[in-house]
């Protein structure tokens, strides 16, 4: 295959990557955007296979079939509970990939580089090592920590900001070193430090951090894989790699907005404990049943629905779906709130409930729902914890001060389905639980709302 060739290819599967980011920001168009992630991506494949520059070795086609077998099977079996957990492990594989590309180029490199050219291309392997090891061991974190494989909880060593200035600044004397030809021992020490480094970082963030955690990873594997394209001289690589890594830190930003963090803060682990003691939370959480709460339903003329992660592990977003019809088919107004970073993963319950069927035009963002509470006779959290935490507004030393937040409490009555009386995932006490008007519904929230369809009929 030409040169030429292999070039348009190149500029179509850019094209087609450009449309699937651009689709992805509309409901409605997000099944056609995948499509043109998968088509751009199988083009970039092919073209890179067939390209002028690559020897199909006897090793090449059986590993890609090895590769499309694994991932296809991977992608079959994954529950969407699972999905914050393996776009972390993906970003690990992107992480390592840079690595190990960087490293083989330095024990074989192009013939004939001299001079400034020697240096780019040294500076071109650093960059893609440091940023793919990096991006290996704190993809592997995140993954440990979503599965709960690791504790959630933020491991805050002492001086931990001296010790990762201290790794930084030994990770560009060692990149100094290696430029000027101190040996490939640099290079090496180098990748262990920026191991132990990414590690570190990801260990230091709690665990209702990981949403940005996930988004900022997306991003490192991005540039890892854009300082790769540079180092192979590839153009699609490249672009690729900068569509990611800029896309991933933007969607971090955002989430950091939608969280009222600091940016710099939260990856570098400064978010996570609290400046004094947390205010004590009075009174006691009220129980309830599923028939009370089925009448109470029945009763109300305007619902908002709360989907949290408990919604995603009991795979509840069909019930939810049904209970939503039947109410609506009675007249009543049923609406959907989404908090910015519920579930783990930016879009997690969007993507559920679109699974699910649910009409796009009543499920709304934070910003365009939260002034409605006050008007709401019922509101019905599924498995959600910190975006509905009051304590967010009312105490200045949660750790989630400041966050925004759905504020249910505002409505008549809030029902809380829960596994258990525990604290979630990232362990912060949630006041709302102990209010007046919020009624605690225990039990699998896929079970509780088949019982609840069973109370109110058809």
């Amino acid at each position: 295959m030409s040169v030429n060739f292999v070039t348009a290819i190149y500029i179509a599967s850019s094209v087609l990557f450009i449309l699937a980011l651009g689709g992805l920001s509309n409901q409605e168009k997000a099944k056609r955007a995948v499509w043109y992630g998968i088509i751009g991506m199988a083009l970039a494949i092919a073209g890179t296979i067939l390209g002028p520059n690559v020897t199909i070795s006897t090793w090449l086609l059986p590993m890609l079939g090895i590769g499309a077998i694994i991932g296809a099977i991977v992608a079959m079996r994954v529950e969407m509970t699972g999905m914050p957990q393996l776009v972390a492990a993906l970003h690990s594989f992107v992480g390592l990939a840079a690595v190990f590309i960087g490293l083989n180029s330095d024990m074989d490199p192009p013939a004939g580089l001299m001079g400034a050219e020697l240096i780019i291309h040294e500076v071109e392997i650093f960059v893609g090592v440091f940023i793919g090891a990096i991006t290996f061991t704190g993809s592997v974190i995140a993954y440990g920590k979503l599965s709960g494989i690791l504790n959630g909880k933020p491991l805050t060593l002492p001086g931990r900001h001296a010790l990762n200035l201290i790794m930084v600044l030994a990770c560009i004397g060692l990149g100094a070193m290696y430029v000027n030809h101190a040996g490939p021992w640099t290079l090496w020490a180098m990748t262990a430090i920026a191991f132990i480094f990414g590690a570190h970082l990801v260990l230091a963030i709690g665990g209702a951090d990981m949403p940005v955690v996930v988004s900022m990873l997306n991003s490192y594997s991005g540039w890892a894989a854009a300082a790769t394209g540079f180092l192979l001289g590839n153009d699609l690589l490249i672009v690729t790699g900068a569509l990611v890594g800029a896309s991933g830190a933007i969607l971090s930003y955002i989430m950091c907005r939608a969280m009222n963090r600091n940016f710099l803060s939260v990856i570098l682990g400064g978010w996570g404990t609290s400046t004094g003691p947390q205010m004590e939370v009075e009174g006691e959480m009220i129980a309830t049943d599923v028939a009370s709460v089925a009448s109470d339903i029945s009763e109300a003329s305007s619902v908002i629905i709360v989907p949290g992660y408990g919604m995603a592990v009991a795979q509840a977003q069909s019930a939810v779906s049904e209970l939503t019809r039947r109410l609506r088919d009675r007249g009543k107004s049923v609406r959907f709130a989404i908090h910015p970073v519920a579930g783990r993963l930016p879009g997690h319950m969007n993507v559920l409930l679109a699974e699910a069927k649910v009409p796009y035009d009543i499920v709304l963002e934070m910003d365009e729902i939260n002034e409605d509470f006050n008007d709401t006779d019922i509101v019905i959290i599924l498995g959600a914890n910190d975006i509905v935490n009051p304590a967010a507004q009312e105490d200045p030393n949660s750790p989630i001060a400041g966050m925004p937040v759905l504020e249910v409490w505002k409505a008549r009555q809030v029902i809380i389905s829960k596994r258990g009386q525990g604290r979630g995932y990232s362990g912060i006490e949630n006041p709302l639980f102990f209010k007046d008007n919020s009624r605690m519904l225990y039990g699998d929230a896929k079970s509780s709302l088949d019982q609840i369809l069973a109370e109110i009929g058809s």
